[in-house]
């Protein structure tokens, strides 16, 4: 309870006559009368607040949410009493998690329940980032018929729910491997001809390459007939995610739908955000193609899901990887490596993501023989567009000199170390943070291509 405008407005005026009543006795009365008139307006308007229906709280809100997805929250208003009346006017304000933008509070409401009625009020959320998230409380702000006085109270009622990565676009939209790969440039999924598993004879097609052509069937059946290969399935990918301080940088990226044009925007995330997006399309690709995923973290968070086949598993690593988020916290990357050799069972494709220094080079160095030995490790690493930008650009005074120069030495000691890996048998790959998703296919097609498994 506290008091209202006009509480506070009625003592003002109150005070300014009770200083010209200290000049003037004649005002003295004035102020007295005054005062004793509108005393039991306030007590009354007390009381009616004080006894006034409190009204009852439901929210209704999707248990599931997608990272930049709006999401649609309704506030279902009944009253708590019978029989009672309601205050003047209230005013609603709904306790929202952190890493949720809302613009709705606070609000008023135009309308109050009437006797066995609803109201309802409806806002959108757009969430920010992923996990576990509560919805604690509404608070109701009442305010007396007089606006003396102002109530609050607090509804505690409890919504829960996640967030996860925004996989809405490609789960749901997208049922065909062939939609994803024709974005990528690679719009053919079996390669003729060339593949490593014999999938069966057909008759020939224009386009279809004259290598293909099988000569005895065509003999046998007198009409061209051409043998078809496809990519070889049934092999194991691995994929390693850096969440310490390596991948933390944050960036910029446009809100991913259900905005209209006029209120486009952006919203920060890490890059762990982005490399955790690339890994779950790599991995719904890989299933779709056959093939078993496992999926690691290390770093800030440690987890680790195990290999598994069939598109049942994408589901179950998303449960997974929901709620890890990277942390300005040191990572080993030849720890995260001898651990996986330590759990795998078979030849795999390791993919480790994160942001390679030189000091990489003879931390690595004592495992890659093992490695190379027994599977195939591609490391990829984001670039770095400030430090490309400082490298190129012409100095304008010594220290922008010194800046350049630094600069410049750090990305070519980058690039000498991916040469002396690739030399060393290992596959290295370098792209921008928003070309991660594209590059990282396009990889694994043509190592399964390339029969390198």
């Amino acid at each position: 309870m506290k008091p209202g405008p006009a509480l506070f407005t009625a003592a003002l005026l109150w005070l300014f006559l009770g200083m010209a009543a200290f000049f003037s006795g004649a005002l003295f009365f004035a102020w007295a009368a005054a005062g004793l008139g509108v005393l039991p307006f306030i007590i009354v308007d007390l009381l009616t607040l004080l006894a006034g229906n409190r009204l009852r709280v439901r929210r209704s809100i999707p248990g599931v949410l997608a990272v930049g997805e709006k999401a649609a929250v309704t506030l279902t208003l009944t009253r708590a009493r019978k029989g009672l009346f309601l205050p003047r006017r209230a005013d609603i304000f709904d306790i929202y998690p952190g890493g949720m933008e809302v613009s709705a509070f606070p609000a008023r409401l135009v309308k109050l329940p009437e006797k066995d009625g609803e109201v309802f009020f409806r806002y959108s959320i757009l969430p920010l980032e992923r996990g576990n998230w509560e919805f604690p409380e509404t608070q109701l702000l009442f305010r007396s018929f007089l606006s003396f006085w102002q109530l609050k109270v607090i509804h505690p009622c409890i919504s829960r729910g996640r967030t996860f990565p925004n996989f809405k676009k490609l789960a749901g939209h997208v049922g065909d491997l062939r939609s994803i790969l024709e974005q990528t440039g690679q719009k053919n999924i079996r390669k003729r001809g060339q593949g490593m598993e014999f999938m069966g004879l057909r008759e020939y097609q224009r386009g279809d390459s004259v290598k293909a052509i099988d000569w005895r069937a065509t003999g046998r059946r007198r009409k061209v007939i051409i043998r078809e290969y496809q990519e070889e399935q049934d092999q194991q990918i691995l994929i390693l995610l850096d969440s310490g301080y390596r991948l933390h940088r944050q960036e910029e990226i446009p809100v991913f739908g259900g905005v209209p044009a006029a209120e486009e925007k952006t919203i920060r995330r890490t890059q762990f955000d982005g490399a955790l997006e690339a890994a779950l399309v790599l991995s719904w690709a890989a299933l779709k193609y056959g093939d078993e995923v496992a999926l690691g973290c290390f770093g800030a968070e440690e987890r680790w899901i195990p290999p598994r086949k069939g598109m049942g598993a994408l589901a179950a690593l998303m449960q997974s990887l929901y709620d890890v988020k990277s942390a300005p916290a040191p990572s080993s990357l030849f720890s995260a490596l001898e651990g996986a050799l330590g759990r795998l069972k078979r030849r795999t494709f390791i993919i480790m993501i994160s942001n390679f220094r030189e000091e990489d080079g003879e931390s690595l160095s004592w495992i890659i023989r093992r490695i190379r030995d027994r599977h195939l490790l591609l490391l990829v690493s984001l670039r770095e567009p400030e430090a490309e930008f400082i490298a190129r650009r012409i100095p304008s005074n010594e220290e922008e000199a010194l800046e350049t120069a630094a600069a410049f030495a750090y990305l070519e000691a980058r690039r000498k170390l991916y040469k002396v890996w690739e030399h060393s048998g290992l596959l290295t790959l370098e792209c921008l943070p928003q070309e991660l998703n594209s590059a990282l296919i396009r990889y694994y097609l043509e190592i399964k291509r390339s029969g390198l498994l």
